[in-house]
């Protein structure tokens, strides 16, 4: 499931809770979880597991970026030992953490991943990167080619690390971790099972229908690639379902 999914089951469920989302750059992801600025996010591994928590998600295809003209784009890869002759650009927020740069290294370094992309651009060098970030910086006079035998990124859902995570932290893992609206994985559908209901009543928990989390303009917040600010009050919510129907007159 990709992150447009989440969002789309997540406005399904919750469609009175609104999910905002925040684009910021890798480096600027953990600070967002750390400051409040975002509920979870999509961060880069490794995760510093002291004060965030993380679930792993997936391993990204790395990437070169290269001019359309260039010999490059008329192949399907490439692999490392294929840079040896060329200038390859690694600027200072490069998330693929080098050992052993292919390519011949530039005598300064980029300072941003879009520095890099502009001097791509101009025929200055070739930039390796993460698939979804040469999506990101997409230009019409560049594409794009699979790079082999070199590191990849692990991509990771990140919160802030606490006993427990707040309700619709938690609804939101659900949905990424691919729980069922009917799933009694979550907390929330763990807290409505415990809770002891009169025979007599009829109502929205008895029918396995789950309780609709928060209050009209409260707001969940995801951050990352991409993140979220937050909308109209702090993410969490009561988490109590409502039951409905009349009790039984008892005789």
């Amino acid at each position: 499931m990709t992150p447009s999914k989440w969002v789309r089951v997540w406005n399904e469920r919750l469609p009175d809770v609104p999910l905002a989302l925040l684009a910021v750059t890798p480096a600027e992801a953990f600070g967002a979880l750390r400051e409040g600025t975002a509920d979870v996010g999509l961060v880069r591994l490794p995760v510093d597991r002291d004060d965030l928590s993380a679930i792993p998600l997936y391993t990204e295809t790395t990437v070169v970026v290269v001019p359309k003209d260039h010999l490059f784009a008329a192949v399907e890869e490439v692999s490392a030992d294929d840079l040896a002759d060329e200038l390859v650009l690694y600027p200072l927020d490069d998330t693929l953490g080098w050992e052993r740069p292919p390519g011949r290294a530039a005598n300064e370094r980029p300072e941003t991943t879009a520095d890099a992309i502009e001097l791509v651009a101009a025929g200055v060098g070739l930039l390796a990167l993460p698939q979804s970030l040469a999506r990101l910086h997409h230009r019409k006079d560049l594409t794009y080619r699979t790079l082999t035998e070199v590191p990849q990124s692990r991509v990771a859902l990140s919160w802030l690390a606490a006993d427990e995570a707040p309700d619709l932290v938690e609804e939101f893992i659900g949905i990424v971790r691919g729980r069922t609206v009917n799933s009694t994985r979550g907390r929330r559908a763990e807290a409505q099972k415990g809770q002891k209901q009169p025979k007599e009543q009829k109502g929205a928990q008895k029918s396995g229908k789950p309780a609709r989390p928060g209050k009209p303009g409260s707001g969940a917040r995801t951050a990352g690639r991409p993140t979220a600010r937050k909308t109209g009050g702090a993410a969490g919510g009561s988490g109590k379902g409502r039951t409905g129907g009349k009790p039984r007159r008892k005789s």
